[in-house]
């Protein structure tokens, strides 16, 4: 069992840069990758982005790409995700993932993961 915690979210201006954190505890030994999605109001959740534990690299959804980026500590067992340029469009709940499959095809897909945390709200004033 592995439990996930967001913190960091809240309400911020367009093009302001606001960081978000997710602490992992529990069975996380055998994780592979830590995801970042989110969901808009009314919309379906979707990719933002993973980076691998091994330190093998990190992806993005195009359209974050360039704005966000994800870093690891492994010593604490925690992500950030960094966001810079926020856009009005950036407004959603962000949830970060626990996931052990190695592949990209998985890694940017809700199913590649078992273990989802609570969700931290961010809203991006215009």
């Amino acid at each position: 069992q592995v439990q996930l915690v967001e913190s960091g979210g809240g309400l911020v201006q367009a093009g302001d840069s606001l960081s978000l954190s997710c602490t992992a505890s529990g069975r996380t030994g055998s994780t592979v990758t830590m995801g970042w999605f989110r969901q808009a109001p009314g919309k379906e959740r979707e990719f933002v982005g993973f980076v691998k534990w091994s330190g093998g690299g990190a992806d993005y959804a195009d359209s974050v790409k360039g704005r966000f980026t994800i870093s690891r500590d492994n010593a604490k067992i925690t992500v950030y995700l960094q966001m810079s340029s926020l856009k009005p469009e950036d407004t959603a709940i962000y949830y970060c993932a626990a996931g052990y499959y190695s592949t990209t095809y998985y890694n940017r897909r809700e199913a590649g993961y078992t273990y989802w945390g609570q969700g931290t709200q961010v809203t991006v004033s215009s």
